[in-house]
């Protein structure tokens, strides 16, 4: 409790000055409210002396008034703090969100991560910009008011206490039990959230296979628990407020009671009778306010365990990189052209070569290059450094592996096909290089330098992912080709769109580059998406582009315009594509076959299939057929030698079978969804 209380009012940091303007205002304005009976008491006392001075009334007029200005102004302020407490939160909370490891997104609902961002920061802003306020100024309430109760009538005061402490002890009872259940509530609010985003999200699957129904009743069930919670958490309430509402009118009913016998008997003026009555009155409405500050408080504190549960969880960090500069490459320039200054990323050592802070060339085809003159570490072919290198690399999700030293490297220029069954390790092999996860064992080497060593940031604009459910966000088409340099210039963005093949579409479109895919892309085809992901990529001018499957799902049309794509690529930059289909693969320039996370042969399409008897069972199989009700395999059946390449290519027909059907789930990868905590 104690630590709870200490992390709410930590959250005051930068916003103490209004909340302690706010707190000095209130507190005056409790003060102001205490000499309001001391006046009542003596306008009645005069009254009944033959006369009321016309200054007592003008007093007692004007402290009214201050109270309602005092009152007025420390509330503003108090809610002024408490959004900017609220900003605040949610900034921190979402920056962290981002920033986290992206295993953790495997295993984590994003909707009740979005509820927690949303739903629980708001209990939090109550609990700190209001409850806090709130108790100070009831205790000074509640002090003032027992200081002149014991004054005014000492008996009548305990009296008063008897009634309050009863109705505390049925109070205090109440308020033990709110944090445990606004927790739940807020955790079937977050289930609820959750639910719903993963039923919107896929609303063209729930409709197409009848679900709604189903999903209806799974997001009300959610809803259905959160009512539960909300029930529960009304009778609390409902024994909090009659309970303090008992203390009120029991409290005036004694003093009436026994102030009226002492009045008749002359012990106590009516003046005074009147004045401890507003002051028994006064006494419970602090306490009234004390009892809902410390209920809003429990709840505040419930809240703040989901969120702070959110920032325990562990974010991308850069602990390996070296202090210091490290230059880590140095690209081969067209004749003639300056080469840019270069990037400072973490130490070199003797010997090391350097990245360039700029894009990389765009060479034509069959351009001369040159190696950039008196470059640390470069060679007579120091272009011929490989882009990325692999060196035994070893991984797992869990404890199976799923790499097994894998080893091999990718050029400069030209297309690299990686190729396998479902479960070779492919998809993985992506991850490591973009840095969403780290090998156990081995080296991934970015222009020869151990990318541990390098900035997260700076890798990865050394690299660039287009995923295979590739994500169209919600905005223009412009929006989502400029979406890593949101200050690109029209020549850049023309310029990927005519690489990725997009001329057409943009022609097509009523608006052009300004017209609304909707959301997910939805006004998009599956090939428009995938080149427009491709475009995206490419725009920050990546030396290296990673295309994870990008024809699996694709017809010939789509297809073929996606094969140019990436040969226009391939002649610019390294291109290494995870590849599903038999025409993808033929186009590279290098092939890698994986197989049970081990690199099993190398070569052109040609020379595998002279060499490699594994490869030319993938790429002399017909695909194989889905298995079960959802036609989605168990097992590795697709490790065979007989795997899931298509048959060979007709003539003239650049549209085959899949290399590994694209309704596969990869076993290493959805192996994680139970592993990574």
């Amino acid at each position: 409790m104690v630590k709870g209380l200490a992390e709410l009012w930590a959250l005051l940091r930068g916003h103490g000055r209004p909340v302690m303007i706010a707190t000095v205002l209130t507190v005056i304005g409790t003060g102001v409210g205490v000499l309001q009976p001391l006046l009542v008491m003596r306008v009645i006392d005069t009254a009944q002396a033959g006369g009321i001075p016309l200054w007592l009334v003008g007093a007692l007029l004007g402290l009214f008034v201050c109270q309602a200005v005092i009152d007025t102004t420390g509330h503003y302020l108090l809610e002024r703090a408490g959004q900017g407490i609220l900003l605040s939160l949610r900034r921190r909370l979402i920056g962290h969100l981002l920033q986290l490891r992206v295993q953790i997104f495997d295993t984590r609902r994003i909707g009740d991560l979005i509820s927690r961002a949303n739903t629980d920061t708001t209990v939090v802003r109550e609990a700190v910009a209001y409850s806090f306020t709130s108790l100070v100024t009831s205790l000074i309430g509640v002090v003032g008011a027992v200081a002149l109760m014991v004054w005014l009538n000492p008996w009548l005061f305990l009296l008063v206490l008897v009634v309050v402490a009863v109705a505390g002890v049925v109070v205090l009872g109440a308020l033990s039990r709110i944090r445990s259940v606004s927790e739940r509530g807020q955790a079937s609010v977050g289930g609820m959230t959750a639910d719903l985003e993963r039923a919107l999200v896929a609303i063209r699957t729930v409709r197409a296979n009848r679900a709604e129904l189903r999903e209806a009743e799974r997001i009300g069930d959610h809803a259905a628990a959160a009512y539960q919670a909300g029930i529960r958490m009304a009778k609390l309430d409902s024994i909090i407020a009659p309970a303090m509402q008992l203390a009120v009118q029991g409290s005036v009913l004694v003093v009436l009671l026994a102030g009226g016998v002492l009045v008749a008997r002359g012990s106590v003026s009516l003046g005074s009778l009147v004045a401890f009555l507003l002051y028994a009155t006064y006494l419970v409405m602090p306490l009234s306010q004390l009892i809902e500050s410390a209920a809003t408080i429990q709840r505040g504190l419930g809240a703040l365990a989901r969120v702070n549960a959110v920032f325990a969880l562990p974010r991308e960090n850069d602990d390996t990189v070296l202090p210091g500069p490290l230059r880590t490459m140095a690209v081969a320039w067209p004749v003639g052209l300056t080469p840019p200054p270069v990037r400072l990323l973490a130490r070199a050592a003797p010997g090391h070569v350097q990245i360039p802070s700029g894009p990389p060339p765009k060479w034509a085809v069959g351009e001369e290059r040159l190696a950039v003159a008196g470059a640390p570490g470069m060679t007579g072919d120091g272009d011929r450094l490989a882009a990325i290198e692999l060196r035994d690399v070893r991984f797992a999700y869990t404890t199976t592996p799923v790499l097994r030293g894998v080893s091999f490297r990718v050029p400069r220029q030209g297309h690299v096909a990686l190729v396998g069954a479902s479960g070779a390790g492919k998809s993985t092999v992506l991850e490591l290089i973009e840095r969403f996860y780290e090998p156990d064992e081995g080296l991934i080497l970015f222009a020869g330098r151990d990318v541990r060593s390098i900035p997260r940031s700076s890798a990865r604009t050394w690299v660039n992912l287009v995923e295979q459910n590739t994500p169209v966000l919600h905005g223009t088409l412009r929006d989502n080709i400029v979406y890593a340099m949101p200050d690109a210039g029209e020549d850049e963005i023309a310029q990927v769109v005519a690489t990725a093949g997009l001329r057409d579409l943009v022609d097509r479109l009523p608006d052009g580059l300004h017209t609304p895919v909707g959301d997910h892309g939805v006004m998009l085809s599956g090939g428009e998406r995938q080149r427009v992901a491709i475009a995206r990529a490419l725009l920050p001018s990546p030396a290296v582009l990673l295309l994870d499957e990008p024809t699996s799902q694709l017809d010939a049309v789509n297809e073929r315009a996606l094969t140019l794509a990436m040969r226009r690529i391939a002649a610019e930059r390294a291109l290494l594509v995870i590849a599903h289909r038999i025409s993808t693969v033929r186009a590279a320039d290098r092939i890698i076959v994986l197989d049970e996370g081990r690199v099993i042969a190398e070569g052109s399409h040609d020379e595998l299939m002279a060499t490699s008897a594994f490869y030319r069972g993938l790429a002399t199989a017909p695909p194989s057929r889905p298995e079960g009700p959802a036609g989605e395999r168990t097992g590795r059946e697709e490790c065979s030698p007989a795997g899931p390449f298509g048959p060979p290519p007709a003539a003239g027909d650049g549209s085959v079978g899949p290399l590994s059907p694209p309704g596969h789930r990869r076993a290493g990868r959805a192996g994680r969804r139970t592993a990574v905590g």
